[in-house]
């Protein structure tokens, strides 16, 4: 089995992306699980076309945020809505044609080959028990060869590695072919060549129109691959902003608690914070 860490930046699926002209936002949204509230009255909108990255410190309600704005977690108090629409009103598989969410660390069902796996991402359009049509899998393989694992389609999906399973997760993705794309994490365990492949294939998507909102832990990716930042503390966006004027060394020292060189990406002129030492408590 062989791996190809150039993720393929030219492959356009076969039936492009559309562009959504309906914002996704959240209104007073206070959410958690069970127990004390994670997230605490927070108001965001998700600016369109572009690559917003998510950043904090741990259980700072990153990825709750995005659970919200995915539907995948009801808010206890205030909403998410997609346009003029509260997500929870809109039918499932309509909402999956718009806003497609790949959570931290899912687990492939036993017994998939990759390429069935892939092809769940379709079931937005065809429902659960339909037939692919060849369009369908000529989608489903242009996501396979975007993300990099077209030589993987016929293995099976639970036997790869951790860093294989997330660019199949990724290709799935990809083939919902929705204008929404919300990816909490998508960088775990991969390498850096991986890591590097998978941020290029996400600030691609955002040059073609697509909305990406993308759960980061490391700074420098996201002020590297993002246009848009939300930086959140304690369950609340202490700011939010276009990446150069938002990511400052004063945001990154009360967010994270640690001061950080800030080097010029001579490519694109960017200030990428590079954590240096953990500030001491006064």
């Amino acid at each position: 089995m062989t791996t190809n860490p150039k993720y393929q930046k030219n492959s356009r699926s076969s039936s492009a992306a559309p562009i959504s002209s309906e914002q996704l936002r959240v209104e007073g949204v206070s959410a958690g699980y069970g127990g004390p509230l994670i997230l605490n009255s927070v108001d965001l909108e998700i600016p369109q076309g572009k690559v917003t990255a998510l950043i904090g410190p741990n259980g700072c309600g990153k990825s709750t945020l995005l659970r919200v704005l995915g539907r995948q977690l009801k808010p206890s108090a205030g909403d998410a809505f997609l346009g003029q629409r509260a997500t929870w009103s809109i039918p499932s598989r309509e909402f999956a044609r718009h806003v497609a969410f790949l959570p931290q660390q899912p687990i492939p069902p036993d017994g998939l080959l990759v390429e069935e796996l892939i092809a769940y991402g379709r079931y937005a359009y065809t429902g659960a028990f339909a037939s692919l049509r060849k369009q369908d899998w000529q989608i489903v393989h242009a996501a396979a060869e975007r993300a990099g694992v077209t030589d993987l389609l016929h293995e099976p999906a639970e036997g790869l590695s951790g860093g294989q399973q997330q660019r199949v997760w990724i290709a799935m993705t990809l083939a919902q072919d929705a204008p929404i794309l919300l990816l909490d994490e998508p960088t775990t365990y991969l390498d850096p060549a991986y890591q590097l492949g998978v941020l290029e294939l996400v600030a691609s998507l955002g040059k073609e129109g697509r909305t990406v909102v993308m759960v980061l832990h490391d700074m420098s990716q996201a002020a590297r691959f993002a246009e848009h930042v939300v930086a959140m503390h304690s369950g609340e966006i202490i700011r939010a902003g276009e990446v150069n004027g938002t990511l400052t060394e004063d945001l990154i020292k009360e967010i994270f608690q640690v001061d950080c060189l800030n080097v010029t990406d001579p490519y694109s002129g960017r200030r990428i914070p590079i954590p240096d030492t953990v500030m001491q408590p006064e």
